[in-house]
Parts: structure tokens; sequence; C-alpha cells
């Protein structure tokens, strides 16, 4: 069984209940979208983990209080936290840079037989063990049916975004990440610059009524969508750099000129007039009118538009050698990061360590990298390029290492058995993703280096009928990854 959301699920595909076809049962959580309680003297609310961020953050604002820190993305990690996020999910994926006494509360759904079981109901409150587990179970403990919140005061925030040359931004992006309560980092290698999101916060009787209307979640016609991904099918299929990299300088020019979607002077022909950008923090925070516009009903799918992977995750400590190595690669040939660029290059978002068994067990960079994913097995742009002996890229795109410790850790705590006995929660994928039950996500296959489930040991783990073989990493010969002979593209 596993639970499903009204927009969404988590990016690895947790939500498939497994078992023989068929015969998997979805739990759907679409009618549990109310406010439950509020608490105004401790800033504290209830919801029904089904409801949206954006049904979520109205409620708030509309009792003076707001939720200062979210998980960025809507269906998928961008910048921009999204509107139709659940809150179900957002638990799950935890609470980015929650602080310590927080007071989130986790409870379980009420006691319906379900195929001769019986729902046990739980409520889990600050201090019990077990809400370690439950913050972030990946949905394998059983279904969240409400979250209680510790809100603030509403306030409001002012963004610039600050566009500079990369030289040297590794030795300041830990000055930066302890200063920002809010902002990010946009990289574009190809280009040397970098974006510096100005994010802070103001009083809420400071002037302005800014929203964030991020250019990625509004409403697209398909045509344009299913050109877009015509064109870059056409340009990685002739390996035309010098393509990419054009459209890609336009994408990034664009997108500075516009301020991204942030908006100061909604209803008017120019949206955006010039920074900093004033707003509520429930306007700032999210954004997603492609799911309130007339046609949000008209979505197709199956239209051939924009296919992609994303997001590693490098320790804060980590990120100044990163940042030097992906230079390194950068300086060997930069056209082969145009195609990143294409999708809004290296974001960085920083990340505090979390005591929630999958959360981040220190404090880290999530950067979200966007770019071409071929309908079949072929190999990224960027990939071709790889890290010391075993690529920190490459494991990153394999189920992660704290998936499978976070899975030891519910387990030895007693949480699975506790609360899932007999594994109803659970499927072979989910086994093999928190490395339970002896199975494990690596499969050593044909293609298995394109897909993330292997490091390439032999030709056959690549792609050698397009050409690509396995071969030594361009700065670190140690390292082993899919590319073609004789090009750096």
């Amino acid at each position: 069984m596993k639970v499903v959301t009204v927009y969404s699920h988590s990016i690895p595909k947790l939500s498939c209940p497994g078992g023989p076809a068929g015969a998997g049962l979805a739990i759907s959580t679409d009618l549990l979208s109310k406010v439950v309680s509020v608490d105004l003297a401790s800033n504290r609310m209830t919801f029904e983990a089904g409801i949206t961020l954006r049904q979520l953050l109205d409620a708030a604002a509309a009792r003076g209080l707001a939720l200062p820190t979210l998980p960025t993305g809507r269906e998928s990690p961008w910048r921009n936290a999204r509107d139709g996020l659940p809150r179900q999910l957002a638990l799950r994926k935890g609470i980015r840079g929650a602080r310590k006494g927080s007071g989130n509360e986790a409870g379980s759904p009420s006691p319906y037989p379900i195929n001769g079981y019986r729902a046990k109901v739980v409520e889990l409150v600050e201090g019990d063990e077990d809400l370690l587990a439950a913050k972030v179970s990946l949905g394998v403990l059983g279904v969240i049916s409400q979250v209680t919140l510790q809100l603030e005061p509403t306030f409001k925030r002012s963004v610039t975004n600050r566009v500079e040359r990369d030289i040297g931004f590794e030795r300041t992006i830990s000055t930066f990440a302890a200063a920002t309560e809010f902002g990010d980092i946009i990289w574009y290698p190809a280009q040397a610059k970098v974006t510096y999101r100005d994010d802070v916060r103001l009083p809420i009787s400071a002037s302005g009524e800014g929203t964030n209307d991020f250019i990625g979640f509004r409403p697209q016609p398909s045509l344009i969508m299913v050109g877009n991904r015509a064109t870059e099918e056409l340009l990685e299929a002739t390996g035309d750099s010098r393509g990419k990299c054009l459209l890609s300088k336009l994408q990034v020019t664009t997108l500075q000129e516009t301020g991204g979607g942030l908006r100061n002077n909604d209803g008017s022909v120019l949206e955006f007039t010039g920074y900093p950008v004033v707003g509520n923090q429930s306007d700032m925070q999210t954004s997603g009118s492609c799911l309130t516009s007339g046609e949000d009903g008209l979505l197709t799918p199956s239209i051939a538009a924009c296919l992609a992977s994303r997001r590693r995750c490098i320790p804060l400590t980590d990120i100044a050698s990163f940042i030097a190595e992906v230079k390194k690669l950068r300086d060997l040939r930069p056209s082969a990061f145009c195609g990143i660029e294409l999708y809004y290059g290296f974001l960085m978002r920083f990340v505090r360590s979390s005591t929630a068994y999958l959360g981040k067990t220190a404090d880290s960079v999530d950067i979200d990298i966007t770019y071409y994913r071929s309908t079949s097995l072929a190999p990224r742009g960027w990939t071709k390029t790889c890290w010391r002996r075993s690529s920190r890229w490459q494991s990153e795109r394999r189920v992660p290492q704290r998936a499978r410790e976070a899975g030891a850790k519910a387990t030895s705590s007693g949480a699975m058995t506790k609360y899932d006995r007999d594994g109803l929660f659970s499927s072979d994928w989910t086994d093999a993703v928190l490395g339970l039950a002896g199975k494990s996500p690596v499969n050593a296959g044909k293609g298995c280096a394109l897909e993330g489930m292997c490091i390439c040991s032999l030709d056959l783990h690549c792609e050698p009928d397009k050409g690509y073989y396995c071969k030594p990493g361009l700065v670190f010969p140690q390292a082993r990854v899919c590319r073609k002979t004789g090009l750096l593209h």
C-alpha cells in the first residue's frame, strides 16, 4: 500500500505500491485538506495531511501567521516552493532548515479496517523518538493524517537577485550560507556567472505587495513545450554544443531581465520593474499559477515535452572543493555545461542538519542540476566527466547512502516493526532503497551506469551501440564514466 496525493509524490518512485500487477492499494489524501485547529496563543496550527501548501499558507496568513521554512518544489526541486505540494509530502520530505523545538507533530489515520487489518491511531509529539522516523518516513511506516506545525507571526521578505562573476566564489559560499535565511545561489559554469539571491526578512509594516510567480511553474501552451523539447532533441542528437550555448545565454538573460517570475507591478503589462521585490512571506515563498489557470484540466502527460533529471547533495564542508573541481571540468570545455544552463544552471540551496533518520546528517548544499534526459538509455552531456575513484555525482544518482542508514535506524529503533510489522507499506523497491531484507538498488546490468544503478566497469554498462564506452574520468583518471571516445562534449 502507498499513499498518493492530489498532485504529486516524492521524486523517487516510492509511491508505487508494488506487488503483483494490479494488486497494490493506493490510499488517497485528496479529501484530507482541512484546517483542524488553531492555537493563536502558541502560534500552532493543525492541518490534515493532504492539504496543499497554497491552502496551508493562505489559511495561516488569514490568521496573521506564516510558515518560515518549506521544502522547495511542487513537483520537483526548484528554488521556489510549489503551491500544490501536499503537506503530508512536505513532512515526509522534511522541513528544510527546520529549527530545534519547532514542535512539529504527526498523527496516524483513524481505525478503519482494511482487508481484515485494523489501523492503529498513534499521536507522535515532540520528544517522541518515533517522530524521528515519521518526519521523513517515505511512506513506509503508515499514513500521516494530521500535522501540527509551529508557525510565526507573519512578516515580509525583500528579494534582490545579484549577478557576479564566479571568480573565487567557492571561497565565499560558506559565508553567504551562514549569513542568509532564505537566500540561494544559481551558478552558470559555462558563462562563469553566479546569481546570489539576497533574500532578507522585513517587518510586516514594510512597503511592498510583491509576489512570486516563477516562470517555470506558469501555464504553458503544449505547442511551446513540444517545440522546446524537439529543439533539444535535435541539438542532443547532432552534438551541437554551440546551439545549446546560444539558447542557454538567451534563457539566462531572459530570466535575469524579468526577475525570474518575481512581480512588483502585478496587473500591468510590465510585471517586474526592478529590485528589490518586497512582499508577504505567504506570497513570496511559493508559486504555481499553472494549478490555478482556467485550463489546468487540459494537461496531457503524454505530450513529448521536457524530460529531465536532477538533485545532488554536498556537505557544506566539501562545497568549496566541489566547486573547484567542477571548474576544472568547465575549463576543459565550457560548452559541455550549456545543456545544464538551459535548465537554470546549478541551483544551490542551503539545508541544515536534521535529527530525522532520513534527514541531512550535516549542514549541506542541495544542488539541483536539471538537464536533458533521453527517453531511452543515453548519456547526459555533462556526465562524461567524473569524480575521484567513485564519482560523487554518480553515487548521488543511486539511492543515497543516508537512505540505507535511515532504514537501519528505523529498524533498530523498532519503528518499522511497531507500525508496519507485516510490511504492508513496503515493497521490493522501498526495501532496496532503505537497504532492508538484504535488498540493494544496485543493478550491474546493461545500461546500468546511465540510470545511476551502478558505476561502470564494462562497456556494456554504457551504450556502446551509440559510441559510449566505460572510460577513465577526465579530471580523476581513477573514476569510470560513460563517454564517447575522443570527445569532451
